[in-house]
């Protein structure tokens, strides 16, 4: 069952890397950086899913809140969204909060859609909801614009932008705020939670540009796409994109860059996979997905723990890393030919074509005027091939000809990794 119901339930019921276009391989960022959501949508809503409550924090009054966001505010409402997110429930009801002191009311299910004053305090507002019935989606507002709840914890999408939800079950996106580590800037992670108990989780990278309809070329569009049953865990990026997804400094301009692929992979095992543990649990089937350098991460992921993950897949992946400028001799296709066969599922694709050279004898096929990393990929299958991995069962190939290197060529073919990734 395609997940185009979660769209629709907000309604019934209440970057693209830069294309390569010869000569080396597309390396360029992907959408946005990470960090806190912003403001999104306008105009007025529909209803929202129903379902029933999830926890609530360790408070027991709404005084209590107050005064914890009255000293610190923004480390009030961090600590909250990481716990069990807002709005928080305390004695009297759901407290849903907002900084932008423009917005001055809410609407939602609990009202019949009509707009309720916010209470004025110390540099915010804020509302009690003391039942939430069983629509619970709502938007703050200004009076004439409709907006999210930068800081709710669960959301969809309506025909105006992003829908707040008040703790749901079932289908819905939860957003966890400022996760990160010693060595990876704190960014937002999203969770894709399916209607079904999840069976398979997939962490995927350029969070961003995943579920929202308004991200760069209209993005993957997974809430069309996700199976039933798929736990989606999207990652964002952050301006350090091209250091974290990339396993070894390379030269690009003249100018070294790269190689904090490490530091990402480690914050992916203590970092996310906990969270996801803590909150969810972690479903038994595992597996990690990307395009372009998230694709390349993606395989340095599976490389460093190649027990932790049933499915490693690349769209669209710059394996020439580390070939562009002197050659390393630890592009992701050397250590995989290096290495014994990991006992993971892999998946490679492109678009674009050939042909197909190496004109400076380094090994690594990136010197003609193949596009969409389709030579470096090719490379990569037949050295997989090579090593014994086995055609349709632990290795897996598509080529989508002439396909550029951008969000919606990745949207229209992501159903494949996805449905491999589902029958393991």
């Amino acid at each position: 069952m395609k997940l185009t119901v979660w769209i629709l339930a907000a309604t019934l019921i209440g970057c693209g890397d830069p294309a390569n276009t010869g000569g080396s391989a597309a390396v360029g960022g992907t959408g946005g950086s990470g960090g806190d959501p912003s403001s999104s949508g306008a105009g007025g809503s529909g209803g929202a899913t129903a379902g029933g409550g999830e926890g609530g924090s360790n408070l027991t009054s709404l005084d209590e809140l107050l005064i914890r966001l009255r000293n610190d505010a923004e480390g009030t409402l961090i600590q909250e969204s990481n716990a069990d997110g807002w709005p928080v429930l305390v004695a009297e009801g759901y407290v849903a909060v907002t900084r932008d002191t423009s917005l001055d009311s809410i609407a939602g299910g609990f009202n019949g859609w009509a707009l309720q004053p916010l209470i004025i305090d110390d540099g915010f507002r804020y509302v009690v909801i003391p039942d939430p019935s069983a629509d619970r989606g709502y938007k703050f507002s200004d009076g004439d614009a409709y907006v999210e709840d930068v800081w709710s914890r669960s959301y969809l999408f309506d025909e105006f932008g992003k829908l707040s939800l008040i703790h749901p079950d079932g289908a819905r996106l939860d957003r966890f705020m400022a996760i990160g580590d010693a060595a990876i800037e704190a960014r937002t992670v999203t969770v894709l939670h399916p209607a079904e108990t999840p069976t398979h989780v997939l962490y995927v990278h350029d969070g961003q540009n995943l579920f929202d309809p308004g991200a760069f070329f209209g993005g993957w569009k997974l809430l069309d796409t996700a199976p039933a049953g798929m736990l989606i865990v999207g990652i964002d990026n952050s301006p350090a994109r091209m250091d974290e997804y990339t396993h070894v400094a390379d030269v690009l301009d003249g100018s070294p860059i790269g190689g904090e692929g490490d530091a990402y992979a480690n914050f992916l095992e203590s970092e996310v996979r906990p969270l996801v543990a803590t909150h969810y649990g972690e479903p038994p089937k595992v597996g990690v997905l990307g395009s372009s350098l998230g694709g390349l991460i993606s395989l340095h992921a599976g490389y460093q723990n190649p027990t932790a993950y049933d499915f490693v897949g690349s769209m669209s992946g710059t394996l020439g890393w580390g070939s562009f400028g002197p050659h390393t001799g630890e592009t992701m296709i050397e250590r995989y030919n290096d290495s014994d066969v990991f006992p993971f599922v892999v998946y490679l694709d492109s678009g674009g074509d050939g042909p197909c050279e190496d004109t400076d004898a380094d090994g690594i096929s990136d010197d003609g005027e193949g596009t969409d990393n389709y030579c470096e990929t090719v490379q990569m299958r037949d050295v997989l091939a090579a090593k014994g991995y086995v055609f349709d069962v632990s290795l897996h190939h598509w080529h989508e000809p002439g396909a550029p290197h951008n969000e919606a060529a990745w949207a229209a073919r992501v159903f494949r990794p996805l449905e491999i990734f589902a029958a393991l």
